[in-house]
């Protein structure tokens, strides 16, 4: 293997595009980064303009790229692309131009939560548990697709003329990589839309006629690795290699952390968190909150599977504390304020500020932060927002075990916040088993690379993989918090249904 010979990895994320550069050994040799704006028109809505992701996406990879080169001082040959991506954010596209006549609405955005209201009351909750394994929540890109129809009747009369596709992050970028030549998806993006059939694996039919979609709109759905498409190098930077590795950022992660097998687990702390359970081959559905969804599809065919629990706002409450109220500078502040106080004084933070996702799943919910009074300081909120964190983390982990019928040996944790060294020995605590943190944070990316690797033999097998994830540690349970995590599940139920 040539020393110059690196696998690009783009990881499309909510707030910003990262490029990474990885060599035969998995080791992150450069990387560019570049934010790009998010759009708020009104309350509860979040959009994207996909001009400014593209953008973006051009800038962090030349910004990877130039890094390289003057750093290495080496000759560099991309040998294949991997892309993961912000999930369920639904993109629309001209086939042709490329353009988009309509900004993108992201996962976060809650304007849909009528529409679920209107199909649990017309009886299709149920139906679309079992063919899915998700649930009626505004967080899926079925019911913003409807929304459009609803609308935006300049998109949707493209839409149906056959003019405009419809995907997620991943076929945009794709359509732009290939100058429009490549409409496809993989499985663990499609089975997160409610319109994939997660026994048959293809799109289903039914779906598409309870949210009103167009199967035609649809990309083609693809394996998780294999050589998948082709960059055009007149377009994406002189690149020219295969795209050969496609994963949404949850389960890239999880593939970054070398989890192939059953049992293994993740949580990506970002501006939410996320976790994932490997279930291997079998479908698990869960009846209280999980949602079932595709961890890898295989070039043969075969497909594995995984229990994950979302869990909406976990940075993002840090980042409340640092822009709404002030009471940081930085987000990498909070764990020096939160070690000022041996506790978090009865304060009690749900940061519910987007509604609840799992084990909850209340779009109606509302932040609350409950026990303050006069001896409470920022000291006090800081602390009871990594223990919230902790805390929201430690549900879904109960509800894992319980439904996942596998016994987790330890969590893997990544993500910015798996650098708060508080943050982990809580978690430890909390869930009463070990933690432990990813030696390169850029976990996400690295699985997208690890799955391009793959996808042209650069590494020729998983085992290959996961020897080089590597960790930085453990952190072991010190402190029984049971009595905590009961205050804050008190805290949660005073949250629910506040939005009429």
């Amino acid at each position: 293997m040539r020393s110059h010979d690196q696998v690009l990895a783009i990881d499309a994320g909510t707030t910003g595009m990262t490029a990474l550069l990885i060599n035969h050994h998995g080791v992150i040799t450069a990387q560019g980064y570049q934010e790009f704006p998010q759009h708020f028109p009104f309350d509860g809505w979040v959009e994207h303009d996909l001009a400014e992701i593209w953008a973006a996406t051009l800038d962090a990879t030349k910004s990877a790229l130039t890094s390289f080169r003057e750093f290495h001082g080496s000759e560099l040959e991309i040998v294949s692309v991997g892309i993961t991506n912000q999930r369920e954010t639904i993109c629309f596209w001209d086939r042709e131009t490329l353009g988009s006549p309509r900004t993108a609405i992201v996962w976060q955005d809650r304007r849909t939560a009528d529409i679920c209201d209107e199909l649990k009351d017309q009886g299709f909750e149920d139906r679309v548990r079992q063919l899915t394994g998700l649930r009626l929540d505004p967080y899926f890109s079925a019911t913003k697709i409807s929304w459009v129809k609803a609308n935006d009747s300049h998109t949707w009369a493209q839409v149906e003329g056959g003019r405009v596709a419809i995907g997620t992050v991943d076929s945009y970028l794709i359509a732009r990589m290939t100058r429009g030549l490549e409409h496809i998806t993989d499985h663990t993006n499609a089975s997160r839309t409610l319109l994939y059939d997660i026994e048959s694996g293809t799109w289903s039919s039914e779906l598409c006629d309870i949210f009103g979609v167009p199967l035609s709109a649809l990309p083609e759905i693809v394996p998780s690795y294999g050589v998948l498409a082709h960059t055009d190098p007149q377009v994406f930077l002189g690149i020219d290699a295969p795209i050969a590795g496609i994963a949404g950022d949850q389960q890239a992660a999880l593939v970054g952390h070398g989890g192939f097998t059953a049992g293994s687990a993740k949580c990506t702390y970002g501006t939410g968190s996320f976790l994932l359970m490997h279930t291997g081959a079998q479908i698990v559905q869960s009846p209280h909150g999980l949602l079932t969804t595709v961890a890898l599809g295989e070039p043969g065919g075969e497909r594995a599977f995984a229990l994950e629990g979302s869990i909406f706002v976990t940075g993002a409450a840090v980042q409340w504390l640092r822009d709404g109220l002030g009471i940081i500078q930085s987000a990498s502040e909070i764990e020096e304020l939160a070690r000022g106080v041996e506790d978090s004084g009865g304060v009690i933070f749900v940061p519910a500020l987007t509604g609840l996702a799992a084990p909850d799943w209340d779009p109606h919910a509302r932040g609350l932060i409950i026990g303050i009074t006069r001896a409470t300081t920022r000291a006090h909120i800081a602390r009871a927002t990594l223990s919230a964190i902790a805390c929201e983390v430690k549900d879904v982990v109960d509800m894992m075990v319980a439904e996942g019928s596998h016994e987790l040996p330890y969590l893997a944790v990544d993500g910015g916040a798996a650098e708060n060294e508080l943050l982990c020995q809580l978690q430890a605590d909390f869930i009463n088993i070990p933690v432990k943190p990813s030696q390169q944070l850029q976990t996400t990316g690295l699985g997208a690379g690890f799955l391009a690797g793959l996808g042209v033999g650069f590494w020729q097998t998983k085992e290959e993989v996961a020897q080089r994830a590597q960790t930085l540690g453990e952190f072991t349970p010190q402190i029984d918090r049971a009595q905590e995590h009961l205050q804050w599940r008190r805290a949660v139920v005073r949250s629910l249904n506040w939005v009429d």
